[in-house]
């Protein structure tokens, strides 16, 4: 039996499973086409943290991917893309359901159980007739629940048994590119397919210097180093080997994009290239500032988008997903089986062919968070609403008088340990550099908005000042207003249950107590010189 026959025959027994799992979401539902044109394929590409604008297609020099310019060069480069919470697991359940984090119940938090009510459009693609399948890091960290006993497959059956020798030791060993072709391989024929490569570049930790040392940059190389971090050489490798990493991700979109040209099967494939949420630094990963949220976006569809090489300036956000690819795929929102969807389709934009601002009608998005890493006793988080609108960031912090990265002695859990990070807490206790510390571990206040057309690292909070107050009542009333109508459990008083959501990798509450006693202190999201004994104040 050669391997292809053996992989023919291995997923067939996957697939009776996953036909027979999705009953509930899609049995029933496949959708005659209409007409001749054949429904496209998907491959979306997502990168595990990394911010706007670092593409080549946006204009960084510091950071090559000619597989993403590519996509944006043969499609449409989007320049507003937001995700509703900046951190994995709660971003990847608002793309896989097409629902703000806030109205997913436990899937607002990090780490959480799925909760079963939730049904994803991969389940819904498998049960229409699509061949659904994924590499890597899908929808994590978290535990997805189970149907009829076995586990779900909530971005469709996995593929990870290729292996090769990445270019550092802290990279992935998995050949997402190998993966992808042995998914191909056993698609059953005159199936369009629906494929997630979920690349684990440039999730920390790095190799140190190994953008310069294996990379061949340089640290002039980096033309802006952001203001709320020392710019130093430490930094300025940090930021390299973060560039070399996303590189790694774009290597893996590059052959995938030439299997399918190679096949015959770029047409018709609606390729989307993003990332998760913003780089794994302070202030950025983990938070709702503009380089958290605003996520680098291309897609292309030879097929499907008219005038490819467009530049579009409308606010999309990662709700928009799935309802995309449903209408693509045939499948009425009626028939889907899934909760309401909050996102409207992108098919306007694409069908458009017009730059700049297509639909006057996208003009913001809301963000916001919930619980994310351990750092707060009780395992409590902390809650934040946004709205991005015109050139201006509002943000209503619900319990500013908690710590936003997480408690200082428990190594601010909801920042990744990094060299960078190590910089910033140095800062604390030097002379005048106290800012560095302050900007991202720091207490806020209730309220922020920021100019971020002009201010894009979001330093100068002009909620204080009164030139603003207008501006400011104005986007906090349509803020509360649109989250009032979407059921946000905070906007009734009932906030407090996103707190009492238990983590799903240990099953109980009580996880920052459990840490602070020893039991997670190996876990490796800190460096020991990250604690604070005790707290600051």
């Amino acid at each position: 039996m050669n391997r292809r026959q053996f992989l023919k025959n291995t997923f067939a027994v996957t697939l009776t499973y996953s036909l027979s799992s999705c009953s509930e979401a899609g049995k029933g539902l496949f959708i005659k086409e209409k007409n001749k044109q054949p429904r496209p394929n998907i491959l979306f590409c997502i990168a595990d943290d990394a911010s706007y604008p670092h593409m080549g297609a946006y204009g960084c020099s510091w950071v090559k991917t000619p597989g993403f310019d590519r996509v944006a060069r043969d499609g449409i480069l989007f320049n507003r893309c937001y995700t509703p919470n900046a951190k994995c697991s709660p971003s990847r359940s608002c793309i896989i359901t097409g629902r703000n984090s806030w109205q997913l119940e436990e899937a607002a938090n990090h780490i959480p159980y799925f909760p079963a009510k939730f049904k994803t459009y991969a389940e819904v693609l498998t049960g229409n007739g699509y061949h659904v399948g994924y590499t890597a890091k899908g929808w994590a960290p978290g535990n997805p629940g189970t149907i009829n006993g076995k586990k779900r497959e909530l971005v469709g059956t996995p593929f990870n048994n290729n292996k090769t020798i990445a270019p550092t030791r802290r990279m992935s060993n998995e050949n997402y590119s190998a993966n992808f072709e042995d998914f191909l391989a056993v698609r059953p024929e005159g199936k369009p397919f629906c494929f997630w490569y979920g690349s684990h570049e440039p999730h920390r930790g790095y190799e140190y210097e190994s953008g310069v040392k294996k990379g061949g940059k340089k640290l002039t190389d980096v033309d802006k180093v952001y203001k709320f971090w020392p710019d130093n050489e430490i930094v300025r490798n940090d930021l390299l080997d973060y560039a070399f990493e996303i590189e790694y991700f774009d290597k893996h979109l590059r052959d995938m994009l030439t299997t399918l040209e190679e096949q015959g099967e770029l047409d018709n494939t609606l390729v989307i290239a993003t990332a998760d949420n913003g780089m794994p630094f302070p202030r950025i990963k983990g938070q709702e500032y503009e380089y958290s949220n605003h996520l680098p976006l291309a897609i292309m569809w030879k097929n499907g988008i008219k005038n490819p090489g467009r530049v579009v300036n409308d606010f999309v956000n990662f709700i928009d997903f799935a309802p995309t690819y449903l209408e693509l795929a045939k499948v009425k929102k009626n028939q889907s089986g899934m909760q309401p969807i909050e996102g409207k389709s992108l098919t306007d934009i694409f069908y458009s062919g017009k730059s700049g601002i297509v639909n006057p009608e996208r003009d913001h998005v809301l963000i916001g968070k919930e619980r994310h890493d351990v750092g707060r006793p009780h395992d409590q988080g902390y809650p934040i609403r946004g709205i991005v609108k015109g050139d201006y960031l509002y943000i209503q912090n619900f319990k500013p008088e908690r710590w936003p990265g997480g408690n200082p002695e428990s190594g601010y859990l909801n920042c990744d340990g990094s060299p960078t990070k190590t910089e910033c807490l140095k800062t604390r206790k030097q002379t005048g550099k106290q800012k560095y510390w302050q900007m991202s571990f720091d207490k806020r206040p209730a309220e922020e908005l920021y100019q971020i057309v002009k201010d894009p690292e979001c330093i100068h909070n002009l909620a204080g000042r009164p030139k603003y107050e207008s501006m400011k009542n104005k986007l906090k009333k349509q803020l509360f207003a649109e989250l009032k109508k979407q059921g946000d459990p905070r906007m009734f008083g009932n906030g407090h249950v996103f707190d009492e959501y238990i983590y799903a990798d240990d099953g109980t509450r009580g996880f920052y107590e459990r840490y602070m006693r020893g039991e997670k202190m190996n876990s490796g999201w800190v460096n020991p010189s990250d604690f604070e004994k005790e707290p600051i104040r």
